[in-house]
């Protein structure tokens, strides 16, 4: 009886250290902290995160992923450059979480030139569909494709864009839209180079998660991505299929957004051959 009431006990101490137990906003920065100094722009690579819930982050923030880095900035809801710590996103307070951003930039850290800061743009909005960022929809308060082109705008100011970082596809994955997925990317991602003033700018696409029983129409989402970075030499797509989801077969889980920032950021080097020197 005794060891039965202390395994209890136990088990209970370990639920209670469980994130997924806890208020998921328990991590969350308590203060905005700003750059010593503002790094020269041509010192600055910015990249673009844009998407829907998975690049804008649903994963728990860990104290880990708060720490600051002088070299890895954002920006805020107000345009003005912060030091980075997750969540990057802002536009959906009750839903934000862990993304791949913070992730992305200390890899990318260890292969760029010492000089160079990162600059990490959140543009991407949960439950977005493409045809809603092709169409500028209006979605959950916000322009999408508009906001994309003022961020971009205030990205020109701070920095050079180096590359988008893209994970979509969840909300195309209906077999109405399966089939022209593959030529919509090619639309936007047009669409978005031509905001950034180069036509051969880097995007990186994630695959979407297969974690339901059947997956049958992510998958040929994922095909779909492929397809399109054969014809697209500026494009390239990183593997997500040993990730795992938080609970709801739907978003990453930590680790796994973790992955993506770090599959990002050296699929970018492997995309532009950068080095360190």
């Amino acid at each position: 009886m005794k060891f039965a009431f202390l395994s209890t006990l136990l088990m209970l101490g370990l639920a209670s250290f469980n994130p997924e137990n806890n208020d998921r906003k328990i991590n969350f920065p308590k203060i905005t902290e700003y750059p010593n100094q503002v790094p020269s722009a041509d010192k600055v690579w910015v990249f673009i995160l844009a998407g829907q819930s998975n690049m804008a982050g649903r994963g728990f923030v860990e104290p880990q992923d708060t720490l600051p880095n002088q070299r890895i900035i954002t920006i805020n809801a107000k345009g003005e450059l912060i030091l980075a710590k997750e969540p990057l996103h802002f536009y959906e307070p009750n839903m934000a979480g862990l993304d791949c951003g913070v992730s992305f930039a200390h890899e990318l850290l260890k292969h760029i030139p010492d000089s160079v800061s990162i600059l990490l743009i959140p543009t991407a909005v949960g439950g977005s569909a493409i045809d809603q960022w092709l169409g500028d929809s209006l979605h959950r308060n916000l322009q999408l494709l508009t906001n994309f082109r003022e961020k971009t705008e205030i990205a020109k100011k701070y920095g050079n864009i180096k590359g988008i970082l893209w994970h979509q596809g969840e909300s195309d994955s209906k077999p109405e839209l399966i089939p022209l997925y593959e030529k919509k990317l090619g639309h936007l991602f047009r669409q978005f180079r031509i905001y950034a003033g180069n036509k051969n700018l880097p995007v990186l696409m994630g695959e979407i998660g297969l974690f339901a029983d059947d997956s049958t129409n992510k998958s040929l989402i994922n095909n779909g991505m492929h397809k399109y970075a054969l014809s697209d030499p500026n494009t390239s797509v990183i593997k997500t299929g040993d990730f795992k989801h938080r609970g709801d077969q739907l978003h990453f889980d930590s680790k796994s957004q973790r992955l993506l920032g770090e599959r990002f950021a050296n699929q970018y080097i492997q995309l532009t051959g950068i080095n360190k020197n």
